[in-house]
């Protein structure tokens, strides 16, 4: 089924345009519709009339309105096709390179998190668990797999691995919250990390619990974990759909 938007929605009826800012009217139009689409007002697929008839609702010119359409194309927030019309895309979410989980970094923007957890159990630790958890090969861990979704739209599988003695929860409070924040609850002090980021492929069964095709893009990333006495507490290693996913670093001259 097609949506189209329609101008008489609050999304738009309500937002105002100041004449009078040194913000460029474009920006001003394009920040708003940026930030109903990443909010989930305007949803993905949702196709916009043409530019002329999306101009004379917003009280824009023609080309204040090109410009709102390429800025939001320029980000990824909307799909242009000859003959089919402008239609939005699920928004990338671009996650900050910090020692913050992904429930809490989605919960913060907006985007909705919902999980759905795949496997909760405890398991001998394997050679490269027990090297990452610097552990002894054998030792009991907490092993857990999650599908992560931002509005309603799977973007992460997270398999995560604890040191037996952390793993103070149920598999319902990591339905309903985020690890890191199970961890603080729990009075383990979250301080330091190690974090490799990369990217492969697909496989049949990844692609499928992320909604894409075999074989497609996908961001990795491993990342050991320290609380503030140096020991490590988790060893995590997560895939992202390099679709609706990515890294963001802030760099700045040395």
């Amino acid at each position: 089924m097609v949506v189209r938007l329609d101008f008489s929605d609050d999304v738009l009826r309500n937002f105002f345009i100041d004449r009078q800012s040194p913000i460029p009217l474009y920006f001003q139009l394009a920040q708003h519709l940026e930030g109903a689409i990443a909010s989930g007002a305007i949803p993905p697929g949702t196709l916009f009339e043409n530019e002329i008839d999306m101009a004379e609702a917003m009280g824009v010119s023609r080309p204040t309105m090109r410009r709102v359409m390429e800025q939001l194309s320029d980000k990824g927030l909307i799909v242009r096709r000859r003959g089919i019309g402008t239609r939005v895309v699920q928004p990338i979410v671009r996650r900050p390179l910090k020692l913050t989980s992904l429930y809490d970094d989605l919960s913060s923007s907006g985007q909705r998190p919902t999980t759905r957890v795949l496997s909760f159990d405890r398991r001998p630790s394997t050679e490269e668990v027990s090297k990452h958890l610097r552990i002894t090969v054998g030792t009991d861990v907490l092993h857990i797999v999650r599908v992560r979704s931002a509005l309603e739209s799977p973007i992460a599988v997270l398999t995560n691995y604890l040191p037996g003695s952390l793993a103070a929860m149920a598999r319902e409070d990591l339905e309903a919250r985020g690890l890191y924040n199970l961890l603080r609850q729990g009075g383990v002090q979250l301080f330091s990390a190690t974090q490799t980021v990369g990217a492969r492929n697909a496989s049949a069964d990844e692609a499928r619990l992320l909604g894409e095709r075999r074989g497609a893009a996908l961001l990795t990333m491993q990342r050991d974990t320290m609380d503030e006495n140096g020991t490590i507490v988790e060893y995590a290693s997560h895939i992202y759909a390099a679709s609706r996913y990515g890294f963001e670093t802030h760099l700045t001259r040395p």
